[in-house]
């Protein structure tokens, strides 16, 4: 039987030391791992070697899938995103003027064509910014995105530190606009907006 934890069908990530202390070595390896696979132009006999020491991974760790909240994924508190592998490295703080600022990195993973970074990936990385802004920056409970818009400017790199901010633009009751930008020095590359609803008790 699953537990039942606080926030009904919304419930927080609860803290958690499991996976030790290499879990955030295990997950900056497979971070590298979809880089190179992403990049890798190799014999043919590389790749089956690859697929079969792959499938040995796959194979050390299917035992031990568990459900959301048992996995340190996402609960790791002291790791970059949480310890999320599907989120975009960044780092965010909070500054003395009332905004998030920070940096983000888009590997070769997150390529879309060209040398410039996929926009759906622009797009994760912008939910997970304003997301943190929403929460941080209101000291609300928990949230739900309800739209998300993004203007892109101009081509976001690859494998390049960039800056991205967030701001709380307004609030009307439950609804939180928050404002963000991503830039590459004076450059803006994108931004957008997004409104995040505070959820109801127990609601999903």
């Amino acid at each position: 039987m699953t537990a039942t934890h606080a926030g009904g069908g919304f419930n927080p990530p609860e803290p958690t030391q499991k996976g030790g202390p290499d879990y955030g070595r295990f997950l900056e390896t497979m971070r590298a791992l979809q880089d190179h696979a992403r990049a890798a132009d190799a014999p043919d006999e590389v790749f089956s070697r690859a697929a079969d020491a792959l499938q040995d991974v796959c194979d050390l760790l299917a035992p031990f899938d568990s459900d959301e909240w048992s996995s340190p994924s996402g609960r790791r508190l002291d790791l970059p995103m949480r310890g999320n592998l599907l989120a975009v490295p960044m780092k965010l703080g909070r500054t003395e003027d009332g905004r998030l600022r920070g940096w983000a990195r888009f590997g070769r993973f997150h390529l879309g064509r060209n040398g410039a970074a996929h926009g759906g990936a622009i797009g994760l990385l912008f939910d997970s910014v304003l997301g943190t802004a929403s929460w941080l920056l209101t000291g609300g409970p928990y949230q739900r995105t309800a739209y998300l818009h993004i203007n892109y400017r101009n081509i976001v790199p690859i494998d390049k530190e960039l800056q991205v901010e967030a701001w709380i633009s307004r609030t009307e009751g439950r609804k939180i606009f928050v404002g963000t930008a991503l830039r590459d020095g004076d450059t803006v590359l994108a931004d957008g907006e997004a409104l995040f609803v505070v959820l109801k008790p127990g609601q999903p």
